[in-house]
């Protein structure tokens, strides 16, 4: 054989040996993702055989599948879909779930371990048991009442986000971002319809896929004051203690002046820290940070949960939804040393201060709950194709306790009156008490003002049964009393419908 064929069978051979490596890889390393693949057709129509399990608020089923009589048996629909979307997800045909559908799916299919004797029953019958149940934390009543003012606000604002929380035990009672989606056009058994619908989504410039309550930073303005007035009790300052304030302040190497949102507010020289916090002082705060200094302030946010990363809400336990993490940001020169200007503007929330309502909706729950702020959770129950409880939450988890029980009373009683004669009167709920802390946060040189409102509600013998958080995005002027509106008929919602009145 000559020199050019013997190259050639070399390489047919090479050839040959690549060809039958990747086949062995194929089928030895590969098979089990591409049988599970959400693309594989077999793997689709086999899924639709079997109904998939409810997902369930108060008793009724707000995630259900329906019989199509087509190749793919049940069809996924979600009635009051945009009330409940940026909760339950949506399950296409192609692709991944979201949302709870997501975080739940092997239960809901009916392939989690969890529902192995249901699988095993049906190799002898021949019959395909549906998937489980998932029944949510929300309330019916606060879910709608949040949507429905978020969606009907009085200062014009188009995007925002209301989330409520049980302070004694992290149960979520209304999660709404806005604007909401449709999810039943993207679970079309018509890929083509269903793609379509879900990159007109993903165009909008509104991001209505994006789940602001938990995913969304934004500048918390004077909210934040309720983590600056924890600070300064913990280090010698008490509710009548003066602090300096003024109509305007200049920390050193600034080059504005910080002023108050009106001049009658705290105009003179010192105020006590109750009547700095009850009247919103930007310069008492301003200054009280600078004080305190720029570690005292980070630990104090870290402790109430400003820098975690991997906070999650789903079941009591690990994973689920994931949050973003709120922070503090930077308040250094660049030789390592305090930037004094930059410190005084994130004590009152500005800066490169940056928080999720969720986060904002803790810090308040951790307040009304004598100092213990509690895991959130969304999970309430699971259960079983015959309705047997597989599993339940009921061990919440402790987070984190930020605050001592003398430290939170103080708090508490502060931000109650700010209710009763600051900011917040809007927030008011006739026969409960109710405290929380406004904030208008700038948003841009050009653009409107946030709006922000943080609480909670009390029962008179001061048992907490509802904590929220309340963001209007670029709502401008009126934009916090606004959020505080809202944010009392939230809790006053889901006080209705804890049976308490």
């Amino acid at each position: 054989m000559n020199a050019p064929l013997r190259r050639v069978g070399v390489v047919v051979m090479i050839l040959f040996g690549l060809l039958f490596a990747n086949l062995n890889w194929i089928q030895a390393y590969k098979a089990d993702e591409y049988r599970t693949s959400d693309y594989n057709g077999r793997v689709q129509v086999a899924e639709y055989d079997r109904k998939r399990g409810n997902i369930e608020v108060g008793g009724t089923a707000y995630a259900l599948s329906k019989e199509t009589g087509g190749e793919l048996k049940f069809q996924r629909t979600y009635p009051n879909g945009q009330m409940y979307a940026h909760v339950l997800g949506w399950k296409p045909v192609n692709g991944s779930a979201n949302g709870i559908e997501r975080l739940e799916n092997d239960f809901l299919a009916g392939t989690s371990d969890a529902l192995i004797a249901n699988r095993i029953k049906d190799m002898f019958t021949g019959d395909e048991t549906g998937g489980g149940n998932v029944l949510l934390t929300l309330s019916k009543r606060a879910q709608e009442t949040a949507y429905k003012q978020l969606n009907d606000n009085q200062v014009g604002a188009k995007k925002g986000a209301a989330i409520a929380i049980d302070p004694r035990t992290g149960a979520v009672q209304a999660l709404v971002s806005m604007p909401s989606f449709d999810p039943n056009p993207l679970a079309s058994h018509n890929t083509t319809e269903a793609d379509r619908a879900y990159n007109a989504l993903e165009k909008d410039k509104d991001r209505p896929l994006a789940n602001r309550a938990l995913a969304e930073v934004l500048p918390p303005g004077s909210t934040f004051k309720v983590i600056m007035a924890a600070a300064a009790l913990e280090n010698g300052v008490g509710q009548q203690t003066e602090i300096p304030a003024g109509s305007s302040y200049t920390a050193p190497g600034a080059g504005q002046p910080i002023r108050n949102a009106a001049p009658s507010i705290c105009p003179e020289s010192q105020v006590t820290l109750r009547d700095a916090v009850t009247e919103s002082c930007n310069t008492g705060f301003a200054q009280l940070g600078v004080r305190l200094g720029a570690d005292k302030v980070k630990e104090k946010a870290k402790q109430f949960g400003f820098e975690q990363e991997d906070l999650t809400v789903g079941q009591v336990g690990e994973g689920g939804l994931p949050v973003a993490a709120s922070r503090t940001g930077d308040m250094q020169n660049p030789d390592g040393s305090t930037d004094a200007a930059a410190l005084a503007q994130s004590s009152i929330g500005q800066n490169n201060v940056r928080m999720t309502p969720l986060q904002g909706a803790l810090i308040a729950a951790a307040v009304a709950n004598d100092g213990s702020q509690m895991r959130p959770y969304l999970v309430k129950q699971l259960l079983g194709p015959d309705r047997t409880t597989v599993y339940d939450a009921a061990k919440p988890r402790e987070l984190r306790r930020p605050v001592s029980g003398q430290v939170a009373a103080d708090l508490r009683d502060m931000m109650q009156n700010v209710v009763k004669e600051g900011t917040g009167r809007r927030a008011a709920i006739d026969g409960y008490l109710v405290g929380g802390k406004t904030g208008t946060a700038q948003s841009g040189p050009d653009t409107p003002d946030h709006g922000w409102f943080i609480g909670f509600a009390l029962d008179k013998d001061g048992t907490p049964l509802s904590a929220v958080c309340v963001e209007l995005e670029q709502a401008g002027s009126g934009g916090s009393a606004e959020a505080a509106r809202i944010a009392g008929r939230i809790m006053a919602a889901a006080i209705a419908d804890s049976g308490r009145r």
